[in-house]
C-alpha cells in the first residue's frame, strides 16, 4: 500500500507542477502606443474589469491630475476634457456630465486604482483587450512633421514620395502630414566655404528652385541644412579659426535668403575624452550662426546626436537656450528596429536639458518597421515633443505614411 501511496504523491506532485494555480494573480501589463507603462503598483482585474494606478496612466496619457484626499476625489485634464472619478463611486464626469462605471475607482495598499477602459476612452484613446495586455491607442495629435529632402535616385526620390508625381509634376501627395523640409543641400569646408556638393553626397540638385515652388505651394515651411561630419578634423579646425568662423556665418546669411531658416548637421564632435573644448566652440558657432540669423528673421534648428550617444560634444542645455529647434538623432545604436529603451532614455535626458517644445524626435526609416515608428511617434506624444523628424524622404512606404496619419494631426 506504501508503494503505491508513494507512486501516486508523485504523479499528483507532477500534475501541479504542469498546471498553473487558479488562483494565482494575473500580471496584466498596459501598453501605450505600443510601449509598457511603469507602475509603482501591479494592475489588477476585478469583476472582468482592469484597475490600473490612477497617476501613472493619466501621465502615460498626458493628462493633467489633481487628487482631493477629503472627497477622495481624482481629476484629469487633458486638451478641453475634465475627466473625475470618486472613490466608491459608481458614477464619474465627463465635462460635468455623469457616467454610470460598472466597477469604482478604489484604494488598494494606499494606491488610487481607476477603471483603465473607461478612463482612456474618456480622453479619446482607442482600447483593446488580449487577454492579458490593455492596449490603448492615444488620439492624434497636432505636431510638426520634418521630412529630410536628401540624396535619392529615380527609385528613391524625395520629390515623388513627397509630391506624389515625378519630377517636375506635383500634386498633393503626402503634403498634407509632412509641415516642413529639411533640404539636406549643403555642406561646408574647413575655410568655411558653403559647398553645394560634397563627397558624402550632399549636393543642391540641379532645378532647386522648382523645388522651393513646389514648396510654396503646398504652404510648407523649408530650412537649408549643412551637413558636413568631422572625418579629417574638418569640423574642429572650421570652429578653432575666427576667420574661417566669419566666412561661414556670411556665406550661409548670404544663401538663407531662399530660404524660411538654416538646420545645422554637424556631427561626429566629441568621440574622444577631450570634448568639452568641442562643445565650447560649437556652442559659439552656433550663437554667433543665431545671432545673424535673427536679425534677418531667420529660424535655426540644430540636428544633433543623441546625448546618450559617444559623441559627447553637444552642450544640449546650452544649445537649447540659443536655437529655435533641435532635432534628437535618436538612432544608429546598433539594433534594428532601434531599442526603445535606448529612444526613450535619449529623449528623457534631452527633456531635461531643453524645453519639450523645442524638442523634435528624429526617426531612421532604414531602421524601423511600421509597428515601431508607431512607437517612436507614441515617445514624441508621451514626452510632449514638438514633432518627428523623418529620414528621409524616398524611404517612407505606404505602411509609414499610414501609421503617421493614423497617429498625428498636422499642424495647421
Amino acid at each position: 500500500m506504501k508503494k503505491y501511496t508513494t507512486v501516486f504523491a508523485l504523479l499528483l506532485m507532477g500534475f501541479c507542477l504542469l498546471c498553473p494555480s487558479t488562483g494565482a494573480a494575473q500580471e496584466i501589463r498596459v501598453l501605450v502606443d505600443g510601449l509598457p507603462v511603469t507602475f509603482d503598483s501591479s494592475p489588477v482585474l476585478q469583476g472582468g474589469r482592469v484597475l490600473v494606478p490612477f497617476s501613472a496612466i493619466a501621465e502615460s496619457l498626458r493628462a493633467e491630475v489633481k487628487w482631493d484626499p477629503i472627497s477622495k476625489k481624482v481629476t484629469a485634464y487633458r486638451e478641453g476634457r475634465i475627466v473625475e472619478l470618486q472613490i466608491g463611486n459608481q458614477t464619474a464626469w465627463i465635462n460635468g456630465r455623469p457616467v454610470f462605471l460598472d466597477r469604482a475607482p478604489t484604494i488598494i495598499g494606499g494606491r488610487t486604482l481607476i477603471p483603465a477602459r473607461f478612463f482612456a476612452e474618456s480622453l479619446d484613446c482607442r482600447v483593446d483587450w488580449d487577454g492579458q495586455n490593455v492596449l490603448i491607442t492615444s488620439p492624434r495629435q497636432k505636431m510638426t512633421v520634418v521630412g529630410f529632402y536628401a540624396l535619392g535616385d529615380s527609385r528613391t526620390s524625395s520629390w515623388t514620395n513627397l509630391f506624389g508625381k515625378p519630377y517636375p509634376n506635383f500634386e498633393t501627395g503626402n503634403t498634407d502630414i509632412i509641415s516642413d523640409l529639411a533640404l539636406g543641400w549643403y555642406s561646408v569646408d574647413a575655410e568655411g566655404n558653403l559647398l553645394t556638393g560634397s563627397t558624402t553626397g550632399w549636393r543642391r540638385p540641379e532645378g532647386w528652385e522648382r523645388v522651393l515652388e513646389a514648396a510654396d505651394a503646398r504652404g510648407l515651411q523649408y530650412e537649408m541644412v549643412i551637413h558636413v561630419t568631422e572625418k579629417g578634423n574638418t569640423i574642429t579646425r572650421l570652429m578653432a579659426s575666427e576667420a574661417a568662423v566669419d566666412n561661414f556665418v556670411s556665406a550661409v546669411l548670404a544663401e538663407s535668403q531662399y530660404y524660411h531658416g538654416v538646420n545645422l548637421d554637424f556631427e561626429g564632435l566629441g568621440l574622444g575624452t577631450d570634448y568639452q573644448a568641442e562643445r565650447q566652440m560649437f556652442t559659439a558657432l552656433v550663437n554667433r550662426l543665431y545671432s545673424a540669423l535673427q536679425q534677418a528673421g531667420k529660424t535655426l534648428t540644430l540636428t544633433l546626436h543623441p546625448p546618450n550617444s559617444s559623441y559627447r560634444g553637444y552642450d544640449y542645455a546650452a544649445l537649447g537656450a540659443i536655437a529655435d529647434r533641435i532635432i534628437v538623432m535618436a538612432y544608429d545604436y546598433g539594433p534594428r528596429p532601434e531599442p526603445d529603451h535606448m529612444v526613450i532614455q535619449a529623449v528623457e535626458t534631452a527633456v531635461r536639458e531643453v524645453p519639450k517644445d523645442k524638442l523634435i524626435l528624429g526617426i531612421s526609416l532604414p531602421s524601423e518597421n511600421a509597428e515601431s515608428l508607431a512607437k517612436r511617434i507614441g515617445i514624441a506624444k508621451r514626452y510632449g515633443l514638438n514633432g518627428i523628424a523623418l529620414w528621409r524622404l524616398g524611404l517612407v512606404g505606404d505602411q509609414h505614411w499610414q501609421v503617421i496619419r493614423e497617429a498625428i494631426l498636422p499642424r495647421s
